[in-house]
């Protein structure tokens, strides 16, 4: 009788604090609109978190503005898209942004996805020279500060 009863009371303890779980969660915070003006400054934080981590030598700091730049374009390039999308939700626009034909959301999810590829290689490819410079201390801060291997 008395085990019944305990594990009627153990089962109602885990199932209200499992719909309580569920329900608070105070560390979730619902998503918060940035503003186009935030999205720059932020990124515009992040190059410059990064530069400032390196602690570049004066040899290095000739190969930082090619690196910042090819950055500079793939964080525009997805600025645009995020405020694309803010301003569909905001219009009602955004069943007619988004085509209903699904080989059309391929081929339009294709070129984004493309896109995005060029941006990256442009960073690669102004990025190696200055990357192969870099000593062991600013590449593990290089690896934090983007999250290389996330």
């Amino acid at each position: 009788m008395k085990t019944t009863i305990l594990a009627g009371v153990a089962a109602l303890a885990i199932a209200g604090s499992t719909a309580v779980y569920a329900q608070h969660r105070p560390w979730f915070h619902e998503h918060t609109q940035l503003s186009p003006q935030d999205r720059a400054a932020f990124a515009d934080a992040r190059i410059a978190a990064v530069h400032a981590a390196l602690k570049l030598t004066p040899d290095q700091e000739k190969l930082w503005p090619p690196v910042e730049q090819a950055v500079r374009d793939f964080a525009k390039m997805r600025i645009d898209r995020a405020n694309a999308r803010m301003q569909a939700r905001t219009d009602g626009a955004q069943d007619r942004q988004a085509p209903a034909d699904p080989v059309a959301r391929l081929r339009s999810r294709a070129e984004r996805m493309a896109d995005t590829a060029s941006a990256l290689k442009k960073i690669a490819d102004a990025a190696e020279p200055l990357y192969k410079t870099l000593d062991d201390g600013q590449k593990r801060r290089l690896k934090v500060l983007t999250h290389f291997g996330h």
